[in-house]
């Protein structure tokens, strides 16, 4: 019989590299008895899980789902209920596009303690690893986040507001709509503006395009980038700097 309180913490993982994860969320893996976890984390934090921590992957890619949603909300109750502490394990922040507020709503009418790690969102991350600022004076004042996917799997309205706007656009989960994000752009007299997709972003097979809306779409299909992959959209991409030697020698020390 299980007499620990049934519990979840919803953690973020951060955006790839291993070591961009919190103190606060390894305590939270350490202590877990459960782990439901994510296609995107990096599954070398795995290791911080006790031998007796269950591992259950309920990741989700385009097209392929190990789980439905509803499902894995009905998983966090019942193993929370047969063994106590359940983590759900989300890339980058789990409340950026992440679903983990709707867990923590959907757990919650089911009596559980719920807490949440933040984790370092790739919206930001991934863009500061190329070098690029997602906001700079003399270049960008503000920066939106936007999803490339909806619920109803449409490309945002948003978009097209912030396509008219002076400010940084980060895309998620837009490759798919990447010639609808062009489109948009292009008739917002943007054709010009410059563009960075980094797919993998912070890993160790991290691959970058950079290019314009009028040229992005080729160097795409060049560069064979696909998902997971982000889109940067304006000024600041030109301000990318070469930094990977600098976290070379941070890793080698």
């Amino acid at each position: 019989m299980n007499l620990k309180t049934p519990k979840l913490t919803v953690v973020g993982a951060g955006p790839g590299d291993e070591d961009l994860i919190t103190l606060k969320a390894i305590k939270a893996i350490e202590s877990a008895d459960v782990i439901l976890f994510d296609a995107l984390i990096n599954e070398n934090l795995l290791k911080y899980t006790s031998q007796d921590t269950e591992l259950i992957f309920v990741g989700k890619r385009k097209g392929c789902y190990a789980f439905q949603q509803e499902q894995i909300n009905e998983l966090i109750v019942s193993k929370a209920k047969e063994k106590g502490h359940v983590v759900r394990l989300k890339g980058g922040d789990p409340f950026i596009f992440g679903r983990g507020a709707e867990e923590i709503d959907y757990v919650r009418a089911f009596g559980l303690e719920t807490y949440v790690v933040p984790g370092i969102s790739s919206s930001v991350a991934v863009p500061a690893y190329q070098g690029i600022p997602l906001t700079k004076r003399g270049a960008s004042e503000s920066f939106w986040v936007i999803t490339g996917t909806t619920k109803k799997h449409k490309l945002s309205s948003d978009v097209a507001l912030a396509a008219k706007s002076n400010a940084t656009v980060v895309i998620l989960m837009g490759m798919s709509k990447l010639g609808e994000i062009v489109k948009i752009f292009s008739e917002a007299n943007k054709q010009d503006s410059a563009v960075a997709v980094i797919q993998n972003g912070t890993r160790q097979d991290e691959n970058v395009g950079i290019g314009t809306i009028n040229t992005i779409e080729s160097i795409v299909a060049e560069k064979q980038l696909s998902s997971p992959a982000i889109i940067v959209i304006g000024d600041v991409v030109k301000e990318r700097a070469t930094l990977s030697s600098i976290y070379n020698e941070i890793a080698e020390k």
